[in-house]
Formats: C-alpha cells, sequence, structure tokens
C-alpha cells in the first residue's frame, strides 16, 4: 500500500509519490536536516522475503552507497522500517531512456554518448566488486546534466519474472528477460560481464528502435537470447563499426564478450573516434536476412530440374552486396524442402533469416511458369506474390524481375553503383543463362566439378563477357588444382586467368572477389595483397563472405586476433555463415576452442587436436572412418600419414607424406605436413618444408612457437631461422593492416 503525504521513512517526509514497481514504491521526500529534496525507494517486505535475502540486500546497499560516479545516481542512506527496507537517493529531473525509445530510434551520436557514460559508471561499480545485475532502459536516466544509472546491486525479487526483475538468490534467475545475458537464465553466476551484454542489447536498442531479443512472452525471449542474434546494423561505416562493438558484447560465452567495461569503451571510441560528420548523421538501417529456398517442381521434368535449385539461388547471389541485406546460399535451405511441407519457422531459427523467397516451376507447352512468393517466417506473412510465364529464351529476365521485387518490398534504398550491379551480370544470351545455372546446379559436388567446368565454358562460348560464369570457372580450376592430380599447375593458371578476366569485366564483382580469396592465398601466395583487398571492400558492407575471407587471409599474415575477429564480424551478418576460424584457433594453441569451432564434416583441426590432449585413440578412430569414405587421394593420404603416425608407424607414415614433398599445395597445407614430418624425426625435410611453407605465403609464427609435434627440431638454429623470417613478414603484413585501418575495424 503507497505511503500517504507528510508519511515519514525515518527523518525523512514523504512529499507524493513518483512511481511504483515490481519491487516497491519511488516516493519524493524531503531531508529536514540538510533542507533538501530527495527520492525514497521503498522495498516491499515481500520482496525480500528470508533472513538472508535481507541482509543481502544490506550489504549491497551499503556497498553501493559507497560509490561516487556523475553517472551513478548517489545513495545517500539507507533505513528500515517495521515493513520495509527504504533507500534514499538523490532527486533526478529528467527521464528514463525507457520513455525516451518510446519515441523511436536515437541518433548515432547521442545513443554512443548515452552508452559510453553507462560504461563509465559500470567501470567503477565493477572495480568495487559491483554487478548491476538489472540493466534495463528503465534504470538508465537521462538528465540535463548527463545520464545516471539507476539500481545497481540491488536485490530482485522472483514473483516479477515474467514482467520485470527477478532476486539475486543462488539458484534463482536475476535481472530484467529482456537484457539478460544467457549465464543468468540457469545456474552460472552473473559478472561484471553480463552488464556488459546488457549494455549491447540497450545500444542495439537505442540505435534501431526495437529490443535486441524480441518476444511476446518469456521463453520467446529466451529462445531468442539464448540461440538468436540480432540483425547487423548498417548504413555508414560507422554503424557497421558501432554494431560490430555490439555483438562482440552480445557473444553468449561470457569469454569471448570485452572483458572489462574499459575494453568495451575504448572499442565503442575507436569505432566512432575517426568518423566523418557524414558517417555519424547517416540514417542507420537494420539489416534483412534472406534466403531463396530451391524452388517445387509441380510435375516432374527432367529437362527443368536444374532451375529448381540454380534459379531462386541466382536471383538471391545477384543482390550479394547490396546494403542491410544479407543473403543466404540456396543450399543452405536445400535440406529444409525434402517434403510438400516447409516449416518456415525452422528455417527462420536455424539459419537465422527474416525472410524467404520460395517458389514453384511448371512447364505449360513451350512456356515455364515460375511463381515466387517472398515470407516473412516468423509471422508468416506474405510479402509479395508473383508469377510470371516466359520462354526459356527469357528465363533471365525472371531473375531480374524477382530480384528487383525483393528490393522494392522490403523498401532497400539502393545506391546508384547497387542498381548498376543489379543488372551488370546479366547474360547476352538465354542459351548462356541455361549453362550457367546447370553449372551451378551441380558444381557444389566434388566429383561434378569437371562437368561443371564444362558446363561454365559452354556459357562462356555463348557469351565471352558474361563475368560470374568466369568467376565460377576460377573456382573449379581452383579445386581441381588442389585435389584433382597431376594437372594442377595447368589449372592454376586457368583459374588464375579467369579470374583476372571475372574481375576485369566487372572489378566490383562480390562473387569474383570471393571466390577470388581463396585462390590469391593458398594459391599465389598472396596473403598480405588479399588482406588488403578485402579490408578495402569491408568497411560498411553487409557481405559475411568478404570477413570469411579475411578470417584466412589474416590468419596466414600471422594476425590471429585479426582473424578471430573477422569471423565475429561474418557471423554478425550471417549467424550461420561457415568460415576456417577453428584453424585459427589451433594456430593460437588454443586446443579447446579449435575443437569447439569445428565444423568441417573432414574434421582436421578436431583431428589433429585430440592427440594434443590426451585424446589420441579418438583421432584414430576417426580417421579410420573418414579413409572409408570416396574422397580425393590428396585428402585420402594426408589422413593416412596422420593416422599411422598416432599408430607409431612412422615408416609408413613416412612413405605416405613422401607423396606430397613436390605436389602444389596450400602452404597452411604444408605445414601439417612439415608437423609430421617432424614428429617422426625427419629433421632435414621437416625443416625444408616449413621454410618452403613461409616462402610459399603461410607465415603464421604462433603455431610454429607452441606446436608440440615441433619439439624435435626446435633446438635447431635452422628452425629458428624459418620462424624470425616468418616474423619479418607477419611484421610487414601488421603494418599495412594498421595502415588500412584494419585494426579500428576488426576488434
Amino acid at each position: 500500500m503507497a505511503v500517504v503525504p507528510g508519511a515519514r521513512f525515518g527523518k525523512y517526509e514523504i512529499i507524493a509519490l513518483i512511481g511504483s514497481g515490481g519491487m516497491g514504491d519511488v516516493y519524493r521526500a524531503r531531508d529536514p536536516r540538510l533542507e533538501r529534496d530527495v527520492a525514497i525507494k521503498a522495498i516491499r517486505a515481500s520482496s525480500v522475503d528470508d533472513d538472508d535475502a535481507r541482509a543481502r540486500l544490506w550489504r549491497e546497499a551499503r556497498a553501493a552507497a559507497s560509490v561516487s560516479h556523475p553517472s551513478i545516481c548517489q545513495i545517500f542512506d539507507v533505513g528500515e522500517t517495521d515493513a520495509d527496507i527504504f533507500i534514499v537517493m538523490e532527486l533526478l529531473n529528467g527521464e528514463p531512456l525507457a520513455n525516451r525509445l518510446k519515441d523511436g530510434a536515437m541518433p548515432l551520436e547521442q545513443a554512443v554518448s548515452v552508452t559510453l557514460s553507462i560504461l563509465g559508471a559500470l567501470s567503477v561499480l565493477h572495480n568495487r566488486g559491483i554487478v548491476h545485475r538489472d540493466l534495463k532502459p528503465s534504470n538508465v536516466f537521462l538528465t540535463d546534466g548527463g545520464v545516471k544509472l539507476l539500481d545497481f546491486g540491488l536485490a530482485r525479487s522472483r514473483q516479477s519474472v515474467a514482467s520485470d526483475v527477478t532476486v539475486t538468490r543462488a539458484g534463482m534467475v536475476v535481472g530484467t528477460p529482456r537484457y539478460m545475458a544467457p549465464e543468468q537464465w540457469g545456474e552460472s553466476k552473473a559478472d561484471s560481464r553480463s552488464d556488459l551484454f546488457a549494455t549491447g542489447a540497450l545500444l542495439f536498442e537505442m540505435l534501431s528502435g526495437t529490443p535486441a531479443f524480441p518476444g511476446s512472452d518469456l521463453m520467446q525471449v529466451y529462445h531468442a537470447i539464448m540461440s538468436g542474434q540480432p540483425p547487423a546494423l548498417g548504413g555508414s561505416t560507422t554503424v557497421a563499426a558501432v554494431d560490430a562493438v555490439i555483438h562482440r558484447a552480445l557473444e553468449k560465452r561470457p569469454e569471448e564478450r570485452y572483458q572489462t567495461a574499459d575494453a568495451m569503451g575504448q572499442a565503442l571510441r575507436s569505432a566512432v573516434t575517426l568518423a566523418s560528420t557524414t558517417s555519424t548523421q547517416a540514417p542507420v538501417q537494420t539489416t534483412r536476412r534472406l534466403i531463396a529456398l530451391p524452388f517445387r517442381m509441380l510435375r516432374p521434368d527432367q529437362d527443368l530440374d536444374f532451375l529448381s535449385f540454380s534459379l531462386p539461388d541466382a536471383v538471391v547471389s545477384s543482390l550479394t552486396g547490396i546494403q542491410s541485406l544479407v543473403v543466404r546460399s540456396t543450399l543452405a535451405g536445400a535440406k529444409y524442402t525434402t517434403s510438400d511441407t516447409v516449416d518456415l519457422k525452422a528455417i527462420a531459427t536455424d539459419l537465422g533469416v527474416d525472410v524467404v523467397l520460395t517458389g514453384t516451376l511448371l512447364r505449360a507447352g513451350d512456356q515455364v511458369r515460375v511463381s515466387a512468393q517472398l515470407i516473412e517466417p516468423a509471422s508468416g506473412t506474405m510479402l509479395w506474390s508473383k508469377t510470371v510465364q516466359m520462354t526459356m529464351r527469357d528465363l533471365f529476365e525472371v531473375q531480374d524481375q524477382l530480384a528487383r521485387a525483393i528490393v522494392e518490398s522490403l523498401s532497400i534504398p539502393l545506391s546508384s553503383g547497387e542498381k548498376r550491379r543489379l543488372t551488370h551480370d546479366l547474360p547476352a544470351s538465354a542459351r548462356a543463362y541455361e549453362f550457367y545455372l546447370r553449372a551451378n546446379q551441380v558444381s557444389h559436388d566434388p566429383a561434378m566439378l569437371p562437368v561443371a567446368g564444362e558446363l561454365y565454358r559452354s556459357a562462356l562460348a555463348e557469351d565471352p563477357e558474361f563475368a560470374p560464369a568466369w568467376a565460377k570457372l576460377g573456382r573449379v580450376y581452383r579445386v581441381l588444382a588442389k585435389y584433382g592430380g597431376d594437372e594442377a599447375t595447368g589449372n592454376l593458371k586457368k583459374a588464375d586467368e579467369a579470374f583476372q578476366k571475372s574481375l576485369q569485366l566487372n572489378p566490383d564483382s562480390s562473387v569474383a572477389h570471393n571466390l577470388y580469396t581463396n585462390f590469391e592465398v593458398e594459391s599465389l601466395g598472396r596473403a598480405k595483397e588479399a588482406m588488403a583487398r578485402l579490408l578495402g571492400r569491408a568497411g560498411s558492407s553487409t557481405d559475411p563472405e568478404i570477413f570469411t575471407g579475411l578470417v584466412i587471409a589474416c590468419r596466414f599474415c600471422g594476425l590471429l586476433d585479426a582473424s578471430i575477429a573477422a569471423d565475429r564480424h561474418a557471423r554478425r551478418l550471417d549467424p550461420a555463415v561457415r568460415t576456417s576460424v577453428m584453424y585459427s584457433h589451433f594456430m593460437r594453441g588454443d586446443w579447446e576452442r579449435a575443437l569447439a569451432s569445428d565444423t568441417d564434416t573432414m574434421r582436421w583441426v578436431t583431428n589433429w587436436t585430440l592427440p594434443l590432449i590426451g585424446r589420441q585413440d579418438e583421432a584414430i578412430a576417426s580417421y579410420r572412418e573418414l579413409e572409408g569414405r570416396p574422397l580425393p587421394g590428396r585428402i585420402h593420404e594426408m589422413m593416412r600419414a596422420s593416422r599411422l603416425v598416432l599408430e607409431n608407424k612412422p615408416e609408413d607414415a613416412l612413405g605416405v607424406v613422401a607423396s606430397f614433398m613436390q605436389r602444389e599445395f596450400d602452404p597452411e597445407g604444408l605445414y601439417f605436413v612439415g608437423r609430421v614430418l617432424a614428429r617422426v624425426q625427419q629433421t632435414d625435410a621437416a625443416l625444408e618444408m616449413l621454410g618452403r611453407v613461409v616462402e610459399a605465403g603461410f607465415f603464421c609464427t604462433s603455431i610454429m612457437l607452441c606446436d608440440p609435434w615441433l619439439d624435435p627440431i626446435r633446438t635447431q638454429s635452422r628452425f629458428n631461422d624459418v620462424v624470425r623470417r616468418a616474423e619479418a613478414r607477419s611484421r610487414n603484413a601488421e603494418d599495412e593492416f594498421r595502415r588500412l585501418g584494419g585494426d579500428r575495424l576488426l576488434t
């Protein structure tokens, strides 16, 4: 029951009720001794329902009262009546952030300023051992003099979980659901990093005007926090840099977040320090994530079957690189279309998309009817439906029509360059487009790569100026060179020619740039140049493949922190994206993270790591299982050699490894050959191989310094020479990385 004006809490005379919450009431009161107005928060006895909780509240209130900071609401006194505990605080003039957010998103400069004030306050609290545990918009107060943080370190009631807050007792959920870090939902103890998670959620909401983790009930919010990711924010390079800070703060695992409020504050300052006025004033845009599912054939038709995958994939691929839109490969959605019923909500949850393109195909005489729908899977809302009937000669016009309809329905603003790119890569003939789509259908099957190559060449015979076909053909040649045996040198040359032709025809082609990265890094030994090229394209890009490329380019350069940061950026844009970050963790000597992040079906990193943590038998069993699969010869040989080493059969292992000594292979792969040679006591061969690795463009010194398999050669002077050469090249790459602003982008 509210206290009436004129009543007293100790010496304080109540003037008026200010507001009520789940834990108690807040009053305006008068301090007669100092003749000043104060705010009193009366915490109901039912909110602190036993002696332990009451004692804990007293301890935390006393600790909080000892803190003085311009961005922290000062606590003057703590007292107790027969029914309630009350806390006396400074009376603030202004409004809570919750009220301001009712008006929508805040300007970037204001949102960043508020966040830096919050982080400054948290830094002081955390240094005193106080964790706020309940950061939310209503606990951030905006005054004329700046930001004030309220209600820190105080107990929360169990009864108010569903609507607002909860208590601090062991075994109970702590915090406000929408802003609670994953560990606060379970038995793990909240710490300072939990507050940083909430700060990231607040900054996202200030910039976008919507919660980072939406949901209409507690379970929806829980699911969003535990398995979802908020969409990326874009609109300018500065917004993208700030968004990277947000997503780092929102990592699910506390150890992946910023470890201190000061570190997060420094990252946020770096994101905006060098921004132009135009960049900071550009409107913030929330990125949409799109996937096109394979179109369903209404009647079996072998002549049209290739369109089921290739047409929708070509549509979304043409949209790659557009600001505020992240597109996922149709291949990722194929497994969800194995029956007539498509579970759109499962697709949205598993693949992290919020827009799905579906469709059907049907031949009608010499015509093909394409019916497509764009759907928001969370709500099932159909944004548009479009039916096009045309002959095969007009097929490529469908790609253009559907791509434009997607852009228009999602209200995506296009720059002049993006408008040009939408039509730049359309083929000049229907036959070229048909060959291209047929090639795309089979190009993901390693056994069908020669067929795909022939189809791409047929497309180019019809239209030699068709840039995407050149880029895809370059990929075919690259993969054939890596795993295809005796024609490696010729295929490498053809790959280079194809990529260069594609980039010559369209220097801004996202498809060409992304596919070229692995070739440039692995086959040309140009990791530093690839890194520079990708950094120049990254900026405010919403293409996760650019950052996927930076994961490998930075790793080859020995810049492992940057490589791992690039993985975070890629996942910020597409939570389901696959990168090679497991190799980066391995190269860093972080064996546990290497294991946890390995999603490759070949389990390379897993099987290299298991013996290093005492699980050798598991690795041997895994190698044996993989050797039973129909794999390319080189892969099979490398796995067999690794298994033989673990089985203590060095002579047999050496016989297998010898076949790699004179072959063309990427330098990172050759590093693993070198470590096998070192393990079987082939000192000269191992040192020669490691020297070749560095010269070929892999100069990651961290793994050379920490890999136990190199211990037999570690005392050799030649080994030290190899490490020094690698360090020199890595320093040179780091200088270029910093010159291009990579240290600000990849934090």
